[in-house]
C-alpha cells in the first residue's frame, strides 16, 4: 500500500551529429508568497491549506523522480513524492527500460572494454558543443556511482545487453557492442498491494512468460532463426519457473519502476498518488515548497532544503507542442506517460527558469494504429523492407537510430509540407512470412483495425500500392526496382544502410551479403504510414552540472532543482545509445538529491 505521509517535525548554436548528413543522403506567510500563476490561480482560492513540510519536496515518481527521492532519504532528508497520475512509474513503467551508463560497474563485470577516456569523447563526439563539457562531465561520473547506489539501496540488479551497440560505433570512443543495460528479472511480490498502482507497460509481455529488452531482438526471428526459437523457449521456460515459485515477475520497465518503489517503500518515504502540482511557492527568490492538488483540494507542502522537478515531459499537451514543434504533429502519437503534459516544466518557467531544447523530443518513426501509436524499432530496419516519402522515394536508412529518421522526416519537409510526413514503409510477403510485426505473428493477417483506421494499406502490385498510399506509381516503380538491386548486391549506396554494427542489430543474420537488405518482391505488398512519434519530449528547464534550475542570465535558482524530460537532456539533441532517456534521468535525480543533502 502506499506509504502513509505525515508532516516532519519543526544555450548554444545548434549543432548536428557528424552522422545526420550521411543519413539525409549527402524536457500564516507561505500562501502569499506563491508565485503568480493566473492559470492555476484564477478561481482565486489561493494555495489552499497547510500539507505538511519536508526537507525535500521531489515531483514525479519516474525514474528521474524516485531516483532522487531514495537517494535524499538515505542521506538523511525527510522527503515527499508527489504524483499526477493514479500510478507510479511514468513513461519509466511503460518503457523498455534500456539505461546507458558508461564504466558502470555492471558492464565491467562483463568485460566491456570501456573507459573514461572512451566515454567522455564518444559523448563529445554525439552531443556536441551545445552541452556543457560540466554536464556531460557530472553525467558521466556520477552515473556509474548510481547505479551501484541503486542496487544498493533496492533490489534492483542489472544485466548487460550485450550487442546493443551505442547508435553510432564509428565515432571516437564508440563501443559497437554497447554500454546498455537493463533490469533483471525482479518478484513483483516485494511491492504487496502497491504493485496494483504500477502504471501499466507500454506493450505487455505475453501471458506465462519473462521477457527481457534484449529477446525481442531474437523473438521477432523466432520462425526462422535456431537462436530465436531457442529465446522464445528461454522466456517460456523463465516464465513457468517463476508460476512454480509463486512470484508476480517484472521486466523491462515495471521492473525498474517496481524495484525502485520498494526502495522507497523500505526507506520510508510517502508517495501521493493522484496529487498533481499546481505550482512552486517562492520566498525571497528561493522556492521553498509546492502547491498540490490532493484528495480535491488545494493545498501547500512546503520543502525546508529544496524541490526537484521530475514530472516528465510535455509531450501530451498539445498547446505546448503547437508553440514549440513543427506541424505536423500530435499528442496521440506518442507513448510517454498520458499525464506528461508540461506541468513541472511550466511551474519552472514561472520561477524564472530558462528552457531549452524544447523543439526536440525523443522521436522514433511510429505507426498511428486504433488504440495506440506504435513505436517502430525492429520493423523498419529487418530486411525486406523500405521507407519512401510521398513521392515515392527514399529519402533515409531506415536502420538509422530512430531519433535521426525522425529528424530527417522533419527536416526534409519543412520545405515543401506534406513531403516527408507521413512516410511509408512498405515490405512484402516474404517479408510478414517471415517476421513478428508487432505482436503479429508471421504469416498471420493484420487486423482489421489497422485497415480501418488507415494505418496500413495492401495490394498485390507495386502500381496498385502506390495508388491506395498516393504516391506516384512510376516513382515507386524506380525505387523499388533500385532498391531490389542495390538489395542483391548487399550494398545500399544511396544511403549506406548496415554500414555501421548499430544498423545490423535488429536484422536478419541469414541474410546474405547484408543482413539489413532484401528485396521486395513477393506479393502481396503491404504499406505501414509512417508518423513522428516519441518517447517523450526531451526540451525543459536548463539546469547546470548539479542539477540546479538556471535563469536565463544563467544565474541559479535557489531551491529549485530538475532532472529527466522535465530539464533539457544532457544529450542535446542526439541520442548515444539504448537508454539515453533513463540513464541521465536518474544520473541527474541522484545529483540533485546529493546536491541537496550536500549544500
Amino acid at each position: 500500500m502506499t506509504a502513509s505521509a505525515s508532516p516532519s517535525p519543526t544555450p548554444g548554436p545548434r549543432t548536428r551529429p557528424s552522422r545526420r548528413s550521411v543519413l539525409a543522403g549527402a524536457g500564516a506567510g507561505v500562501a502569499s508568497a506563491v508565485l503568480p500563476a493566473p492559470a492555476a490561480r484564477a478561481d482565486g482560492d489561493g494555495p489552499g491549506a497547510p500539507l505538511g513540510e519536508y526537507d525535500v519536496v521531489v515531483v514525479g515518481s519516474g525514474a528521474a523522480g524516485m531516483t532522487a527521492a531514495l537517494t535524499a532519504a538515505r542521506r538523511g532528508l525527510s522527503v515527499l513524492v508527489v504524483e499526477k497520475a493514479p500510478t507510479f512509474g511514468g513513461s519509466a513503467a511503460r518503457s523498455g527500460a534500456g539505461i546507458w551508463l558508461p564504466n558502470n560497474s555492471v558492464i565491467l563485470r562483463a568485460g566491456v572494454p570501456d573507459t573514461p577516456e572512451k566515454a567522455a569523447a564518444y559523448l563529445a563526439a554525439v552531443v556536441g558543443p551545445e552541452v556543457p563539457a560540466s554536464r556531460q562531465a557530472a553525467f558521466l561520473a556520477n552515473g556509474p556511482r548510481m547505479l551501484d547506489f541503486v542496487m544498493a539501496n533496492s533490489p534492483l540488479r542489472f544485466r548487460y545487453m550485450d550487442g546493443y551497440s551505442d547508435y553510432y560505433p564509428n565515432l571516437p570512443g564508440g563501443l559497437p557492442n554497447g554500454r546498455s543495460i537493463e533490469p533483471d528479472q525482479l518478484d513483483g511480490n516485494v511491492l504487496g498491494a502497491e504493485l496494483a498502482r504500477l502504471n501499466p507497460a507500454y506493450l505487455p509481455v505475453p501471458a506465462g512468460m519473462v521477457v527481457f529488452s534484449q529477446d525481442y531482438k531474437w523473438l521477432t526471428l523466432a520462425a526462422v532463426n535456431v537462436k530465436g526459437t531457442a529465446v522464445s523457449a528461454a522466456c517460456l521456460a523463465r516464465g513457468t519457473a517463476a508460476a512454480l515459485r509463486g512470484e508476480k515477475p517484472l521486466t523491462m520497465g515495471q521492473a525498474l519502476a517496481a524495484g525502485l518503489r520498494a526502495g522507497l517503500l523500505r526507506a520510508g518515504v510517502p508517495v501521493w498518488l493522484g496529487s498533481p502540482l499546481v505550482d512552486l511557492v517562492q520566498e525571497g527568490g528561493a522556492v521553498t515548497g509546492v502547491v498540490v492538488e490532493k484528495d480535491g483540494a488545494r493545498g501547500v507542502v512546503r520543502a525546508r532544503k529544496g524541490v526537484v522537478i521530475g514530472s516528465g515531459g510535455f509531450e501530451h499537451d498539445a498547446q505546448m507542442r503547437a508553440r514549440y514543434q513543427q506541424q505536423p504533429i500530435g499528442t496521440q502519437w506518442s507513448v510517454g506517460a498520458a499525464e506528461n503534459t508540461g506541468d513541472g516544466i511550466r511551474a519552472g518557467e514561472r520561477a524564472g527558469a530558462a528552457l531549452a531544447l524544447m523543439e526536440d523530443a525523443w522521436w522514433g518513426p511510429t505507426i498511428p494504429l486504433p488504440g495506440e501509436p506504435y513505436f517502430c524499432l525492429a520493423e523498419r530496419t529487418l530486411p525486406g523492407g523500405l521507407v519512401v516519402n510521398a513521392a515515392g522515394a527514399r529519402f533515409v536508412n531506415e536502420a538509422a537510430p530512430y531519433s535521426d529518421v525522425v529528424h530527417v522526416m522533419y527536416e526534409k519537409d519543412r520545405g515543401a509540407p506534406g513531403s516527408h510526413v507521413p512516410a511509408w514503409l512498405i515490405v512484402d510477403q516474404n517479408y510478414r512470412n517471415r517476421y513478428l510485426f508487432k505482436d503479429v505473428l508471421p504469416t498471420l493477417p493484420f487486423p482489421e483495425s489497422w485497415y480501418g483506421a488507415g494505418a496500413v494499406r495492401k495490394a498485390w502490385t507495386w502500381d496498385a500500392l502506390a495508388g491506395q498510399i498516393g504516391v506516384p506509381a512510376g516513382a515507386l516503380r524506380a525505387t523499388l526496382n533500385r532498391f531490389n538491386a542495390q538489395a542483391w548486391s548487399g550494398n545500399d549506396a544511396d544511403f549506406h544502410r548496415g554500414d555501421t554494427a548499430y544498423d545490423h542489430y535488429y536484422t536478419d543474420p541469414a541474410v546474405f551479403p547484408n543482413s539489413c537488405l532484401a528485396p521486395v518482391w513477393a506479393p502481396p505488398f503491404y504499406a505501414f504510414r509512417i508518423v513522428p512519434g516519441d518517447l517523450g519530449t526531451k526540451g525543459g528547464i536548463v539546469t547546470d552540472a548539479r542539477a540546479r534550475a538556471l535563469r536565463p542570465d544563467g544565474s541559479v535558482i535557489r531551491g529549485l532543482w530538475a532532472a529527466g524530460n522535465a530539464s533539457a537532456a544532457v544529450m542535446g539533441h542526439s541520442y548515444a545509445g539504448a537508454g539515453s532517456t533513463i540513464g541521465p534521468a536518474m544520473t541527474f535525480g541522484y545529483v540533485a538529491a546529493n546536491d541537496i543533502a550536500d549544500t
